[in-house]
């Protein structure tokens, strides 16, 4: 949901990134029907996508790696130890973003990711906070699948807006 609804908030800009999503389950699984209906009444048509597992690779070629909760961000670096500076939780991000403002005209997007990492460190990996992940809905009545994808909604558009350089 996250990527798909980034890649939509992002599909006018003068610089159009490539945004992808991968996860820890195994690949080739079809998106769950109840996020099929939540995405659809977005606009958005998930009914062909299929699940990829996130592998080394993807993570070193990376320019900014998000995930939705602590784990994803621990298995990516994992992965990958040197993809720590521009590994974040979703809602990390857009916190940190937030505070050193977007991307200014000519910033690349490594310096703005630099500038928020900011001084994070490693110990970040360890602190366990739910209100700092994005509640995974799967398996979970369906209402909490619109849950988190307006969760998802506002902060992928607020995302969005920091990322695009300014014109």
């Amino acid at each position: 949901m996250a990527a798909a609804l980034l890649a939509g908030r992002m599909a006018d800009a003068v610089e159009i990134p490539m945004v992808a999503s991968a996860g820890l389950g195994p690949s080739g699984l079809p998106v769950p029907e109840e996020v099929v209906g939540v995405m659809a009444a977005r606009g958005i048509d998930l009914r062909g996508h299929r699940s990829t597992t996130l592998t080394r690779p993807m993570v070193e070629a990376a320019d900014l790696v998000v995930g939705m909760s602590l784990r994803h961000v621990q298995e990516a670096v994992l992965l990958e130890p040197s993809a720590w500076k521009r590994t974040f939780r979703l809602k990390e991000l857009v916190q940190r973003g937030e505070f050193v403002g977007p991307r200014l005209p000519g910033q690349g997007l490594a310096g703005w990711v630099r500038a928020a990492q900011g001084d994070r460190t490693r110990a970040a990996l360890a602190h366990r906070s739910p209100a700092d992940d994005v509640a995974d809905p799967y398996g979970g009545p369906p209402e909490g699948y619109e849950v988190t994808a307006a969760e998802l909604e506002d902060l992928t558009g607020r995302l969005a807006t920091l990322l695009l350089p300014a014109r």
